[in-house]
Parts: structure tokens; sequence; C-alpha cells
């Protein structure tokens, strides 16, 4: 069976200790986590985690069955089969002297990117979209000399008006009660 890359977005309660767990849960099944972006979702004390992984369909579904597990995770998607939206943020620092700005700009002006720092020796450029735009950004720039890039991975959500919380599962749900094994005798 062929692996493919995954899209799995995760609500999870916004707590100490939550991205560990999920980390070592993807470790532990021996995954390589291509990305991972977290932050603030549309519901107070909720994460949205998006994570992006490479292996089979029934692989991943165990993987996800498992992160469903973990006491803190509101809900979990493989979206990679619905209609979604995807971007990705970079920052890229490239080499610029006098004789290149004027190239550098003109390439950033072409991908709708934009200009958020400007040294003496350098161009730092930021650009949004599609992981495919962003690395046909850095290919460009490649030839001019890059110093430095930072990108956050894929975020994604499916399209429509649906949330990936429906209004009747707004609630946040209390975390399952830990049970605890007593020892034999």
């Amino acid at each position: 069976m062929a692996t493919t890359k995954h899209t799995i977005v995760a609500l999870v309660e916004d707590k100490p200790g939550v991205l560990n767990r999920v980390a070592s849960l993807f470790r532990r099944r021996g995954f390589n986590i291509a990305s991972i972006a977290v932050g603030q979702s549309e519901a107070s004390n909720l994460s949205r985690m998006t994570i992006v992984v490479d292996g089979t369909s029934t692989s991943v579904e165990q993987v996800r069955k498992q992160l469903d597990k973990i006491v803190e995770a509101v809900k979990v998607s493989d979206i990679t089969a619905e209609d979604i939206v995807t971007r990705e943020l970079a920052l890229i620092k490239v080499k610029a002297t006098p004789d290149t700005r004027s190239d550098i700009i003109q390439i950033v002006d072409i991908f709708r990117a934009s200009i958020v720092d400007v040294a003496p020796d350098s161009l730092t450029i930021e650009v949004t979209g599609d992981e495919d735009k962003v690395s046909s950004l850095l290919q460009l720039l490649r030839g001019f000399g890059i110093r430095e890039i930072s990108r956050t991975g894929r975020i994604a959500m499916t399209r429509g008006a649906f949330g990936s919380i429906p209004q009747e599962e707004r609630p946040i749900r209390r975390p399952r009660a830990r049970t605890v094994r007593q020892k034999a005798s």
C-alpha cells in the first residue's frame, strides 16, 4: 500500500503537555511528522493542531484513533480526502546587492509576497500560499543566495459553512476520568 501525505486536524484542550503527548504518540508509532502547526481555535480554551504525516491510510487511521483517546482531545479528523483550504507562511531572508535588489523585488511582486525587512545586504520576504507557491518562490530566490528560511508548515480547514465543531458539540466535553489500576495482592 502506498504512503501519502495525510492532514490531521485535532482540537485539543489548551493545556501544558498536550503537544508533547501528541508528538510522543506519533514517535511511538514510528511516524515522522512532516509539519505541525498549533494555535488558538474559534472556541475558547481549545487549540487547533494541524499535523501532516506520511503513511498508509490504514496506519494513519490507527494513529487518528489513538489521538482521539488522548484525554485532552476534543475532536480528531483526517481531512486528507475532504475538500480543504491549505496555506503555509514562510519568511525568507535573501542576499541582496544593489545590482540584484530590483530583480528580487520583481520576483516578490509576481508571487504577491511582501518585503517585511530591508537591510544593506539582505531582504526579508513574507509569502503566504499553498506549499507549491512557497516552494516555487524559494527555488527562484536560491539563485540570489538564501541566508535563512522559516516555514510554518501546512495549516488547513475544510471548505464550506460548517466549522470543525458543530454547534451542538460546542460545550467543551469534560476530560475523561483516568482509571487507576489496583495492584493485586
